[in-house]
């Protein structure tokens, strides 16, 4: 994958008093990308680390020095992790049996002289030397120690799947599932109470359930931070569509602290590039004078994937700027995919602007943080044990700014945080550069172009930001509108945008904690209403991959494909997850609403083939749909399916649409026609009472015909008028207290659904009936992290899923307002 360049700038603008009363699940302060993703998990922003939006820590930290008295104002202290006993995978052996032991084989007596021996971890493939392909692996190691006395002892343990662990026979951890990495688990007291100097014993049983297989597991001291820093006062947070506003007092002065990430999508150059900004303001609050001088810091655990993996540093220029990057020794380029990862190439850069004269050292974070609240500067060298497990005496990019005496005037500072991933997506065996490189700028020019034109950026943000309320605002209202603004960035940080052969903009989706696939059609489908308003130009981009696969020979199905692969590799598939009906409607329903965003059929007249092909397939098979996956495929497969047959019919009425507007008159009548035709059939299929049911079979049942939104958006006018009033009457009387279920099988919702669902509604006090109990989804919670999509609507708990580009569907109600004033 290409390096990914972020530039964050802290900005410090006037002070406010008075909490929001919008609660985010997560606040995004970097995004840029899947892979240069950050967010805070809690209310205040000093309240946990910063996280990537897969939760593993990416640690930034700010504090502010008020007349020698520093507060933490962002992060907290990045923990310091001493090895106890390394991963096999690193050093070490173990002995293992595939066979049920008997007797109390995890015993420090037992007898493990017939089990073999075995360097490394175990794994069902190719990514460990030991491989494991039963349903269960015993394993025991020994290991010495010279004392019981740590500060906080934890289990480094990466499981695939379920896992129970015992020192010196006492049961010190267990777990159901699996990690996808090496991760730090807290160990039973009484098994910290088993430890002995000498030797000791590390027992495991590992459950091989389902999918993939992985063990390896040691044991680290973490370490209590050395300097003990209180924590500034936080009383406000606020998120627009491009920035998250933070208003904190620390003694007697206010600090602003603004993230702003340039998503502009009517200039791609600026939304492509990889650089935030992060600007810090603050003045006195009492009258008085007070000295200030401010830290932040960036580590290098935002560049790898675990903490494991050695980086190193350096310092390089940039015009106008001083900056310091870090990166994997290894800098295995695209070399790694899937899900629940980070990216571990390219370099995190932080710069910061000269002629503000900061001081600043790459060093480990204890020593840089104890040195800037003795000093209030960074005077120290830079670190040359390197390089180094970015887990190690955790190494930190660190800046300082000393802002003199402030008074009643603002002072303010920024700092741009950038991260360039080299190359960003693997399209067909070629690699991609991000759009940003695409005239051949380097990441220094980049970065410097950034630091010129930050004051013009911001400006930009700030319209757009207002522009984007405003709109929001008319169609859906206050509620919806703070959806749309914390909808927004998710949905745009989910995608990446590339170059891609003969300079087309590319855009490619990942599917984030569903299963990480690229560029999959039921991801570009919900995630279109926010590019069919914003940028026609991105949501061809999303759909030219999937129509270059179809067109050139590599997918020769009479339907439409699933995916591409999986991120940031684009290669296709040999094997995928079919949803014929499901996909070829989401093609040719997207392919008519970039007709109409457009105003004429240019862009599928160079696809009628393909778009033909399928509107046969649908014309064929989409009437009463064979059991098959629908986008909701953790609801699994389904038979006559009623909202899978109204995409089919609304597919059917697009292909129309869009052979009107080119000319073919005749095929348009014949596809309207039809699709009418099949909308009285559907209805005398499915209608039953006062509402539809799930499926024509199955009596007693009800479903969101959220499919059924296009009709109204693209005024087709295909199915009856009282067909969607009779169906938001039935649902308002199925709403739970935290939204609308999906259907009668199950209590769980898909968020981006309900709002189309919603826009179903005639007006909009009906419409914000719906968007009440969604927002109090959204603002109550109790799983933090970046929104989910698909959560349970009696407790407001996550299903499953986060931080995906879906949410972009909460733009559906605006798109219609947009087109239909």
């Amino acid at each position: 994958m290409k390096k990914v360049f972020f530039v964050i700038a802290i900005t410090l603008v006037g002070f406010s008093s008075g909490a929001q009363d919008f609660r985010a699940p997560a606040y995004p302060l970097i995004t840029v990308d899947p892979y240069f993703s950050i967010w805070s998990f809690n209310n205040t922003l000093y309240g946990g680390p910063t996280r990537h939006w897969t939760g593993k820590e990416n640690s930034l930290q700010g504090i502010i020095r008020v007349d020698g008295h520093p507060y933490y104002f962002l992060g907290e202290p990045i923990p310091q992790v001493k090895t106890i006993l390394p991963l096999v995978g690193e050093e070490g052996s173990w002995k293992y049996t595939f066979s049920h032991p008997s007797g109390n084989w995890y015993a420090t007596d037992f007898n493990a002289a017939s089990w073999k021996q075995a360097k490394g971890a175990f794994s069902d493939g190719n990514n460990a030397p030991n491989t494991w392909k039963t349903h269960d692996i015993w394993t025991r190691r020994t290991f010495s120690l010279e004392t019981t006395d740590f500060d906080d002892l934890e289990l480094n343990l990466y499981h695939d799947d379920n896992v129970v662990v015992y020192i010196n026979g006492v049961q010190a951890y267990q777990a159901t599932g699996w990690t996808s990495a090496p991760k730090l688990v807290a160990i039973s007291a009484a098994a910290k109470d088993a430890l002995k100097k000498g030797e000791n014993v590390l027992a495991i049983h590992c459950e091989n359930t389902a999918g993939g297989a992985y063990l390896d597991a040691g044991l680290v001291n973490k370490l209590q931070p050395s300097v003990k820093i209180p924590d500034a006062t936080q009383n406000s947070v606020r998120v627009s569509a491009t920035q998250t506003f933070y208003t904190f007092k620390c003694g007697g002065v206010a600090l602003e602290v603004t993230f702003t990430d340039p998503l502009l999508p009517g200039d791609l150059n600026l939304f492509s590039r990889p650089a935030d900004y992060i600007t810090f303001k603050t003045h006195a609050l009492d009258g008085a004078s007070h000295k200030v001088q401010l830290y932040f810091s960036a580590a290098g655990n935002i560049a790898v994937n675990t903490p494991d993996q050695k980086v190193t540093w350096e310092r390089t220029k940039a015009r106008g700027l001083r900056v310091m990057r870090v990166g994997t020794v290894s800098q295995k380029v695209l070399g790694r995919k899937g899900d629940d990862v980070r990216i571990d190439w390219g370099y995190l850069y932080l710069s910061a602007p000269e002629d503000s004269h900061p001081s600043s050292v790459i060093t480990a974070s204890a020593a840089s943080v104890s040195d800037f609240t003795r000093t209030g500067s960074l005077k120290g060298a830079d670190d040359k044990d390197k390089p180094r497990p970015a887990g190690s005496d955790p190494v930190t990019l660190a800046t300082a700014y000393d802002l003199g005496t402030v008074s009643s005037d603002p002072v303010t500072r920024h700092v741009i945080l950038a991260y360039d991933d080299l190359y960003a997506i693997e399209y067909f065996h070629q690699r991609l550069k991000a759009w940003w490189k695409k005239s051949g700028m380097s990441t220094p020019q980049m970065l410097g172009q950034a630091e010129q034109g930050y004051k013009r950026v911001l400006s930009k943000c700030d319209a757009f930001d207002q522009q984007l309320h405003e709109q929001t605002v008319r169609a859906g209202g206050e509620k919806y509108a703070q959806l749309c603004e914390l909808a927004y960035r998710q949905a745009m940080a989910a995608c990446k945008l590339a170059e891609g052969p003969k300079g087309k903009p590319l855009f490619f989706t990942k599917e984030c904690f569903s299963n990480g696939d690229i560029s999959t059609v039921d991801v570009i489908y919900p995630t279109s209403p926010v590019l069919l308003y914003y940028s026609p130009v991105l949501m061809k981009g999303l759909m030219d991959p999937i129509f270059y696969y179809c067109e050139s020979g590599h997918w020769t199905k009479p339907y439409s494909p699933h995916d591409l692969g999986t991120y940031p590799v684009a290669n296709g598939r040999k094997v995928e997850e079919a949803m014929p009906i499901e996909e070829s409607g989401n093609m040719l329903i997207m392919a008519a609403a970039v007709s109409h965003a457009d105003g004429n059929a240019d862009y599928v007249g160079k696809h009628w083939d393909v778009l033909t092909r399928w509107a046969a397939f649908l014309l064929k098979n989409g009437m009463d749909p064979k059991n098959q996956l629908t986008t909701d495929d953790f609801a699994g497969r389904s038979a006559h399916n009623a909202n899978l047959s109204v995409k089919a019919i609304m597919g059917l009425a697009c292909y129309g649409k869009m052979a009107g507007m080119l000319g073919k008159k005749d095929v348009e009548k014949e596809y309207m026609d039809t699709a009418r035709r099949m909308a009285r059939k559907w209805i005398s299929l499915d209608q039953e009472g006062d509402h539809y049911k799930l499926t024509f079979d199955r009596p007693g049942t009800w479903s969101q015909k959220y499919n059924l939104v296009w009709d109204k958006v693209l005024k087709l006018h295909i199915f009856p008028e009282d067909v969607a009033p009779r169906a938001i009457a039935y649902y308002l009387t199925k709403q739970n207290t935290y939204g609308l279920p999906l259907d009668s099988r199950a209590t769980y919702t898909k968020s981006d659904w309900i709002n189309w669902t919603a826009t179903l509604a005639k007006d909009k006090a009906t419409f914000e009936r719906f968007i009440g109990p969604l927002y109090k989804y959204v603002t109550e919670t109790p799983t933090r992290v970046p929104m989910s999509d698909w959560y349970e609507t009696t407790n407001a708990k996550k299903q499953g899923f986060q931080a995906r580009s879906v949410v972009g569907g909460y733009f559906i109600k605006a798109l219609d307002d947009k087109w239909n004033p």
